[in-house]
């Protein structure tokens, strides 16, 4: 004999609906605990109060300091000296300086002209009249002239250049810058040398030394002093 069940009271027929509804409730709950306020009936704990007693609160009295008085200063009354009136002022007349039908008109020979201001030293670029070496007087153009110059100054150099025995044993060698002045009267002088050696620099100066004498330069005609500068290459084969 088989036993058969009612469906009307099978248990497991709404087990779904069991479980959402228990979820529902459970998670209401949980929302209720979370958010639920609870407010104190009064704030007073929040407010700290300070009580100080009356006896702690002291008055400090208003004290007045009397500062002595600074003793007047006493001036003393200013000396008057009165000169003796020996001295005869002698009053000076202002005459006018403007010219009138009276004032005499000088002569030419009364005018004094003034000299020209000519410098003492000029230098070798930009002097009207360059020095002239010996060789270059033919040539009337100026420029040509100071080009002229240069080349006779390199081939006087080339001339008289002799490599001191010392200084290529020694492995010297560099250059000197030479500078030299031609004077007024055409010669030679305020030699300056400067070199990396001393027997480079006895050599340059040897060189220079055996210059000519020259035409001297001049500024709107008149002899100035000339500075000129070259350098003296001392190279080793």
């Amino acid at each position: 004999m088989e036993l058969k069940k009612n469906p009307n009271l099978e248990l497991k027929r709404n087990s779904t609906l069991y479980f959402f509804i228990g979820m529902t409730v459970i998670l209401l709950f949980a929302y209720l605990a979370l958010e639920w306020k609870t407010f104190y009936a009064t704030d007073g704990w929040d407010n700290a109060d300070l009580k100080v007693q009356d006896e702690l609160i002291e008055e400090v009295p208003l004290t007045f300091q009397k500062l002595p008085t600074p003793p007047p200063k006493i001036q003393a009354p200013p000396v008057i000296e009165i000169a003796e009136d020996d001295e005869e002022i002698v009053e000076t007349v202002i005459e006018s300086t403007e010219t009138n039908e009276n004032t005499e008109i000088p002569t030419i020979d009364d005018i004094e002209v003034a000299e020209d201001d000519v410098p003492d030293t000029v230098i070798f670029s930009i002097i009207e009249n360059a020095p002239i070496f010996p060789g270059c007087e033919v040539i009337a153009d100026e420029d040509e002239k100071k080009a002229c110059f240069q080349q006779m100054m390199q081939k006087h150099i080339q001339k008289y250049f002799d490599y001191p025995e010392a200084a290529q044993e020694m492995g010297l060698q560099g250059r000197v810058n030479v500078i030299f002045t031609i004077q007024k009267d055409g010669s030679i002088g305020e030699v300056k040398i400067r070199g990396p050696h001393e027997s480079l620099e006895a050599e340059a100066a040897r060189i220079i030394s055996k210059l000519p004498k020259m035409t001297p330069g001049k500024q709107r005609g008149t002899p100035v002093k000339v500075p000129f500068s070259i350098p003296i290459t001392f190279k080793l084969q």
